[in-house]
């Protein structure tokens, strides 16, 4: 029982929740089955604190109609508690477990797709050359767009670009 305290203390279910990226319906469900659970256990520890045994002799010295005692007696000694098919119940509890099981390995499957993206993205960043070592050339390369401007820019015989004076000044000594 020590150990079942200790695993449930252990849950952070706040950090899973967040680190997980989960969906809203798996929280929504997670919320549901630990309120669910708490109820559970409430209502199962308020029983088993109520006393289970029947003083007979006491309702025997209290009431004159000792017939009536007797009968309750044997009425609960004869008691047979009813069994119920919790097949339902388990099968509804396997399905859930189910769904749940195959949004975690979607989730994971997104993750790890999101995870080797970011790896790409970042070896890309560590691989690339600073911007200061570029020539025209790559540039161009890498945005044709670019040099098609520039070759427009030629041939009508622009030879400033747009705006730049207003940003940066006249720098020309003449």
């Amino acid at each position: 029982m020590a150990s079942k305290a200790a695993t449930t203390a252990a849950v952070d279910f706040t950090r899973i929740y967040s680190t997980l990226g989960l969906g809203k319906e798996t929280v929504a469900a997670l919320q549901a089955f630990r309120k669910r659970h708490s109820d559970a256990q409430r209502i199962a520890g308020q029983l088993n604190a109520q006393p289970t045994t029947v003083d007979f002799a006491h309702y025997r010295s209290a009431l004159k109609n000792k017939t009536i005692v007797d009968e309750a007696e044997k009425i609960l000694r004869d008691f047979k508690p009813v069994t119920y098919d919790v097949g339902a119940h388990v099968k509804a509890i396997e399905t859930f477990e189910t769904k749940a099981i195959a949004k975690a390995k979607e989730t994971e499957a997104q993750i790890d797709v999101e995870l080797k993206d970011l790896q790409a993205t970042l070896s890309n960043i560590q691989d690339a050359r600073p911007f200061e070592d570029l020539t025209v050339e790559e540039v161009g390369q890498a945005h044709p767009r670019i040099l098609e401007t520039v070759e427009n820019m030629v041939k009508k015989g622009k030879w400033t670009v747009p705006g730049y004076k207003e940003k940066f000044g006249d720098l020309s000594l003449m």
